[in-house]
C-alpha cells in the first residue's frame, strides 16, 4: 500500500487494530466532535467572541456539556487572507485559556491548534493532549521533532502556502492524488522524527488552498484519501465558504444546517473526527449518521 520510502523518510505502514489508541478515542466505534475555540479577534466566523481568557473559558464549558470530545484552542486566525501573529501574542492568548480550562474541567482533551513548535511545546506542558497543525509540519521545521519529544499525538492538514497566499495556489492536476502525496510524505517525515503512528492523524484540509468545488470534491472523495493513507480521519468543514457558496449565505452564521449536510457526508466518507463549531446540533446530526452509516 506504501513505498519503502518517502521523501527519504521511514515509509508508513497500515495500522493494525492491535496498535495503542490515543487515549480517550476508539477508532472506529463512532464519530467524534472536536470543539472550535478560536482565542482570536478575528477567525472568519466568530472572531473576538472569545478573546479573553474567561469568556474562552465559558465557551469551553459550554461546548463540553453540549457533547464536545476534544477542545481545540487556537490563537492564530487561519482564515483566507489572514496576518501572522508573534510567538509571543500566540502564547498569550492560548496559555490562559489551556491553564483554565484544565483547572475547570479536567481531563477533557485539548488540542494545541498551532504552527508554531514553541507554543506547541508550552501548551502542552500545560495542559494540551494533541498537537493540531494546519501546515502539516511544513512551516515550522522543528514541529515534527518536538512532538515526538514532548510523546503527545499531532494532526497533519495538507495546506499549500499559509493563510495568507493559500487562495492563490489553487492548480492542482489531481486534487486527491496530490493531498495524499503530501500527507504520506509528512506521515514519512513524522515517523522518522520517532512519532508512533498511532499518535498520527490525518486533515485532507478542506477550503485551505482549495475552491469550493474542489473542497466538495474533496470531501465526495475521503474515501480515497482515507483508503490510500488508514489513518484516523479528521474533517473541518463548519461553516466553511463552500456552504456558503451553494447555500449563496455570505454570514458563516447562517451555515449550520448546510454545515450538517456537509458532516452527514463527511461520516460516510469514513471521518473520524469532525471539526465544528456548533456542538450541540453536530452531536444530534453525527448520532444519527452513526446509527445509519457504521
Amino acid at each position: 500500500m506504501f513505498p519503502t520510502e518517502v521523501s527519504g523518510a521511514i515509509a508508513p505502514q497500515p495500522l493494525s487494530q492491535s496498535q495503542p489508541q490515543i487515549p480517550h478515542f476508539i477508532w472506529g466505534s463512532r464519530t467524534y466532535l472536536m470543539g472550535v475555540l478560536n482565542v482570536t479577534p478575528d477567525s472568519f466566523s466568530d472572531g473576538g467572541r472569545y478573546a479573553t481568557a474567561a469568556r474562552a473559558c465559558a465557551q469551553a464549558l459550554r461546548l463540553v456539556k453540549a457533547g464536545a470530545d476534544i477542545l481545540d484552542i487556537g490563537g492564530e486566525s487561519a482564515r483566507p487572507g489572514a496576518t501572522p501573529v508573534s510567538l509571543q501574542e500566540e502564547l498569550d492568548r492560548v496559555m490562559p485559556v489551556i491553564i483554565g480550562i484544565r483547572e475547570q474541567l479536567g481531563e477533557i482533551p485539548i488540542s494545541i491548534d498551532t504552527t508554531k513548535a514553541a507554543v506547541a511545546q508550552a501548551a502542552v506542558e500545560a495542559g494540551a493532549t494533541w498537537v493540531n497543525d494546519i501546515s502539516g509540519g511544513v512551516q515550522d521545521p522543528s514541529m515534527l521533532e518536538v512532538v515526538a519529544k514532548l510523546g503527545v499525538p499531532i494532526c497533519l492538514m495538507h495546506m499549500r502556502g499559509n493563510p495568507k497566499t493559500m487562495r492563490g495556489l489553487t492548480e492542482y492536476q489531481d486534487l486527491v492524488g496530490e493531498v495524499g502525496d503530501f500527507l504520506e510524505t509528512q506521515i514519512g517525515a513524522a515517523i522518522a522524527c520517532g512519532i508512533p503512528q498511532h499518535h498520527i492523524i490525518i486533515d485532507p484540509g478542506i477550503g485551505f488552498a482549495k475552491t469550493a468545488n474542489q473542497s466538495i470534491e474533496l470531501l465526495k472523495k475521503l474515501d480515497q484519501l482515507q483508503a490510500r493513507l488508514p489513518y484516523p480521519l479528521l474533517v473541518g468543514v463548519s461553516r466553511k465558504s463552500f456552504i456558503g457558496h451553494i447555500l449563496d449565505r455570505p454570514n458563516p452564521l447562517d451555515r449550520i444546517w448546510g454545515t450538517a449536510a456537509a458532516c452527514c457526508m463527511a461520516v460516510d466518507r469514513g471521518a473520524d473526527i469532525l471539526r465544528v463549531h456548533d456542538v450541540a446540533e453536530m452531536q444530534d446530526v453525527i448520532k444519527v449518521a452513526d446509527a445509519l452509516m457504521r
